[in-house]
């Protein structure tokens, strides 16, 4: 999932571009059972495949040991999903720097699912779900179960990386405690736009920089380093370890940027990619912001005439009024949260957390409608949960780093935006498209962390150019609430591929139920078969 920064439609993180796992429902999966007995540790080695840098030799070559999962798991969500059967996991060595690759070393996590038909296997099919931030390893566990179900399972082994960075990859990019996070969460202060509120949040933007780099090993130099420049290099390391002359791939949201990445930089060891939700690689952090909240802006639109049809509809049964219902129930909890318990209190950017992750798919819309409903007796349970789930915030008060690593990545992948003129004019045009998300407060000029990092972007937005790629597959959502139809368009013009459309109102939708588009998505990622020009899939 594409997350917005930081909830609330006045927040001065200006860029936008961050996404979850895959949709809750599909995680929904990880604690399935395939039957498969938990592997026993086994060593897998062989010459490298494929071209191979000069220098990184040893990496392209280097064995697994495989054995099994639960060791890596590094939070709630891990823990759950690596439960399911017959996955087994390892570590994957690569340089920190490529640029020196007889200096220190990172692991990247792997987890993989061995295809049901070795006699006829393709090769590996990588997945990426997203964030930047989201592990892959859990990803994958979680969708084992659906892959089984069609020929994918049989012909390919299904694997999940850990970007670098994040979740079972080590070091971990490490950047508040448990407590800043709650904390964090708790502070409404993003709506104050006076000078005195703006010196206030900026500051703790600069706290929140210098903390990355005090809490992560290696420091800045794990901070430079972990952008999807460097992120593609692994993927190519992980390509020849796991066996294959060539990539195929399926990545959602922010992974379709590493896709495309991989394919700027690797354009001859790509076989096939799948790139769902996309990210639109030439949009700047600004229209990048605005664009998602013009798809948070439509879906809400959708969530309201759903909800008017219903008798409990916490905002009314006319559509035209609902986010005029959700300002007034939302607004007031900036100066007066609402208790939860534990000593916790709802906030205004809890409570729009919580709206956004439930506009991400329409199985959360109940959700949604149940948590507003609360809100108006004051209670704000549900909301906070779906703002729990959303930061990753376990039953035992313990976060994810999803967040942290969020930040870090977004920080080296696009250019700053320091300019207090430039954040204003995206806040304005911002609630002009998401205007349930609009606060009522004077904007924030306020800079956010990335303003302050200690190192330099080492990316930024681009179209990319690949003559000669492979035919690659974009899916694009209509009603997208993160990732807008057009970036898709985007993509699949700049990459040269074939579009598939799907008329819906989710974010991303392969190999998540819906028949049509699993068919054309199995079809191409077996045999290189590409859709007709304007082919559409309904949703249900």
């Amino acid at each position: 999932m594409l997350r917005h920064p930081r909830a609330s439609s006045r927040t001065h993180r200006i860029v936008a571009l961050a996404v979850s796992g895959l949709l809750a429902g599909t995680l929904a999966a990880c604690s399935s059972n395939s039957g498969q007995a938990t592997p026993s540790p086994s060593v897998e080695s062989h010459a490298p495949a494929g071209p191979v840098p000069t220098g990184l030799e040893r990496f392209y070559g280097q064995g697994l040991t495989w054995a099994a999962c639960a060791p890596y798991a590094t939070s709630d969500d891990a823990q759950s999903a690596f439960r399911a059967g017959g996955i087994e996991c390892a570590r994957l060595t690569v340089p920190l720097d490529y640029g020196k690759p007889d200096g220190p070393t990172i692991t990247i996590g792997v987890l993989r699912h061995k295809a049901s038909d070795p006699d006829d296997k393709i090769g590996s099919l990588v997945l990426n779900p997203g964030g930047p931030g989201a592990s892959g390893m859990v990803a994958a566990a979680g969708m084992v179960e659906q892959v089984s179900k069609n020929d994918l399972g049989a012909r390919f082994d299904l694997v999940g990386f850990d970007p670098r960075g994040i979740g079972a990859s080590e070091p971990q990019i490490r950047c508040l405690t448990d407590p800043e996070r709650d904390s964090d969460r708790a502070d409404d202060s993003e709506t104050d736009g006076s000078p005195a509120g703006v010196a206030k949040q900026e500051k703790q933007e600069k706290d929140f920089a210098t903390k990355c780099a005090q809490r992560t090993k290696y420091g800045d130099d794990m901070l430079a380093h972990v952008g999807t420049r460097d992120v593609v290099k692994d993927m190519d390391v992980l390509r020849s370890v796991l066996g294959d002359e060539k990539l195929t791939y399926l990545g959602y949201s922010y992974g379709t940027r590493l896709g495309s990445t991989y394919a700027e930089t690797f354009p001859k060891n790509v076989r096939a990619l799948v790139l769902d939700g996309a990210v639109d690689p030439d949009q700047d952090p600004e229209e990048s912001l605005v664009a998602q909240g013009q798809g948070f802006g439509t879906a809400f639109g959708e969530f309201a005439k759903w909800c008017a049809a219903r008798q409990d509809c916490a905002l009314g049964r006319d559509p035209a009024a609902a986010t005029k219902a959700f300002q007034d129930l939302t607004r007031r909890l900036i100066d007066f949260p609402v208790p939860v318990g534990d000593g916790r209190k709802l906030s205004y950017e809890d409570a729009t957390t919580g709206a956004i992750q439930a506009l991400y798919q329409q199985s959360l819309w109940e959700y949604l409608n149940t948590g507003l409903n609360e809100l108006k007796q004051q209670q704000g349970s549900t909301l906070e949960k779906l703002a729990d789930i959303y930061n990753e915030r376990g039953a035992d008060g313990r976060y994810g780093t999803t967040q942290d690593a969020f930040t870090a990545i977004r920080c080296v992948d696009d250019p700053r935006v320091t300019d207090p003129k430039q954040i204003l004019e995206a806040q304005e045009k911002y609630v002009q498209v998401a205007p349930f998300l609009d606060d009522g407060r004077q904007a924030s000029s306020a800079r956010d962390s990335c303003a302050f990092w200690p190192v330099p972007n080492t990316s930024q937005p681009h179209e990319p150019n690949v003559p000669g790629l492979p035919k690659t597959l974009t899916v694009s959502t209509t009603n997208d609430p993160a990732t807008p139809y057009q970036a898709g368009v985007n993509l699949a013009k700049a990459l040269g591929g074939s579009l598939l459309t799907f008329e819906g109102t989710q974010h991303t939708v392969f190999l998540q139920g819906n028949d049509c588009v699993d068919k054309v998505g199995v079809a191409y990622l077996i045999d290189g078969t590409t859709p007709a020009d304007g082919t559409r899939c309904q949703g249900s």
